[in-house]
């Protein structure tokens, strides 16, 4: 070996040590400090934000396991193809029948809240990165501070008009990364509204079909700033408990049979379809016309009771309301083939007709409480 190849070995030699040297000082120094070299993976990236009742929320980018505490959630989910990130929901969801034959890993979650109380334990057995709660939960201080000390992001929902509704479509479509699905979604929406509202316009006030909606109970109803008051108007018709004096109770508006009766609406809409036998077969009922015509009738059922708080079925529910009240205006609209056209656009699932005509009826879609 040459004198000039022996001092370029020796020099990288040099190199070499010096190199290591300062590693294993570094290393060294980094021990000495008591400080561990992160070997975790990177934290999931998060985005901010703002949910129904203007909370500024940092959520994961894409969700992988997600809490429906509340059923509008579980919906919403299942109808932008993430049905698989849920983990836990509630016992509503897992009653309706089309959406566990939709999908069946549903029915066996957990769940973790009843009763308006949160069980964490139950919560935290789902690995769940994301909860979903209604706008109320927030308000009550014991829930959220459970929800706080384990350290899950909580997003919260709450609507009185269809605009909110679409809103809070919109936000959970931002949070799961389905923005596409989410505006077809709320085209559909605002395309179906729009349409009725077109024909409904020229039937004049003095004409209007009047209308009594019983939600859960048979005088609970509707107060103005409600979803089905909204919902009901853009049909066309007259919701008569709107803006009238009710009783609040526990959190829900009551109409008394007295303003009821006075109130004699031409058609009765039930959202639990086992109220259509108590009203009609009670004596105290019986004067009403609705019940005299027999038209005290349910509101269809598919993954969820259309025009109920919770349902995205809402621009169906608007549809099928305006066709019953105005038939003559809707000659051409099919029910049967509006609503297999919506279960076929937003769920990619095909409905026969057996099924539909279940659905439309309001019977048998729906499981009783255990």
């Amino acid at each position: 070996m040459t004198t000039s190849r022996a001092t370029q070995r020796l020099k990288q030699w040099r190199r070499i040590s010096l190199v290591l040297l300062l590693l294993f000082l570094a290393l060294a120094a980094a021990g000495c400090s008591g400080k561990a070299v992160d070997t975790s993976p990177a934290e999931k990236p998060t985005q901010i934000i703002t949910d129904s009742i203007g909370r500024q929320v940092e959520v994961p980018i894409n969700p992988e396991r997600i809490a429906c505490l509340c059923p509008e959630a579980g919906y919403a989910i299942a109808m932008y193809g993430k049905a698989g990130t849920i983990v836990a929901t509630s016992g509503g969801m897992q009653r309706d029948i089309l959406l566990v034959e939709m999908f069946p890993h549903l029915k066996g979650l957990p769940v973790p809240k009843s009763n308006e109380v949160i069980n964490i334990e139950e919560l935290l057995s789902s690995k769940a990165e994301l909860v979903f709660v209604k706008g109320d939960t927030t308000s009550n201080e014991a829930e959220m501070d459970k929800l706080k000390k384990v350290n899950i992001p909580v997003i919260a929902l709450q609507y009185g008009n269809m605009a909110e509704q679409q809103y809070a479509m919109q936000m959970i479509a931002k949070i799961l990364g389905t923005e596409a699905e989410g505006q077809r979604y709320t085209e559909f929406y605002q395309q179906t509204v729009a349409e009725v509202q077109k024909r409904v316009t020229a039937v004049p006030d003095k004409d209007r079909v009047t209308l009594y909606h019983s939600t859960a109970e048979a005088t609970r109803t509707d107060t103005a700033d409600s979803l089905a008051a909204d919902w009901t108007r853009a049909a066309g018709i007259t919701n008569v408990s709107v803006g009238q004096s009710l009783k609040f109770s526990d959190g829900n508006h009551y109409a008394s049979l007295e303003q009821i009766l006075l109130w004699n609406p031409d058609y009765i809409l039930v959202n639990d379809p086992n109220l259509v036998g108590y009203i009609m077969e009670h004596e105290h009922w019986r004067p009403l016309q609705a019940v005299k015509n027999n038209r005290v009738l349910p509101l269809p059922i598919g993954i969820s009771r259309w025009g109920h708080t919770s349902s995205l079925e809402t621009p169906l529910a608007v549809l099928w309301t305006a066709k019953l009240a105005y038939p003559e205006l809707f000659k051409d609209w099919d029910m049967v083939k509006a609503t297999q056209d919506f279960y076929q656009e937003f769920f990619d699932w095909q409905l026969d007709q057996a099924t539909v005509d279940k659905m439309l009826k309001g019977t048998g879609m729906r499981a009783a409480k255990s």
